[in-house]
């Protein structure tokens, strides 16, 4: 995803809402749909090439991970995060 943004320079840039609206569904139905089947579910229209840019960040910044199968999951433990932060051996 990452060379198709420097291949073509008007990639669409997804707004702040949009990238909340999929995260949201993504975490709403985790681990039952692939990624054509979270777009389909997504209560409001977003382009199929804005949505593939959302999905690339949510990977990269491991809130999103995607089975043998395709099926998206939201693997973001917010609770974990605080315990780790308390430990001495990580610095976050």
């Amino acid at each position: 995803m990452i060379s198709q943004k420097l291949n073509k320079p008007f990639v669409r840039s997804p707004t702040l809402d949009t990238v909340l609206m999929i995260e949201k569904t993504i975490k709403k139905f985790s681990g039952e749909y692939n990624r054509t089947e979270i777009w389909k579910n997504l209560p409001k229209k977003v382009m199929w090439q804005t949505y593939l840019v959302v999905l690339e960040y949510l990977e990269s910044i491991n809130k999103t991970a995607v089975d043998k199968e395709g099926k998206i999951g939201y693997i973001w433990n917010p609770i974990l995060m605080k315990k780790l932060k308390l430990r001495k051996e990580i610095k976050i």
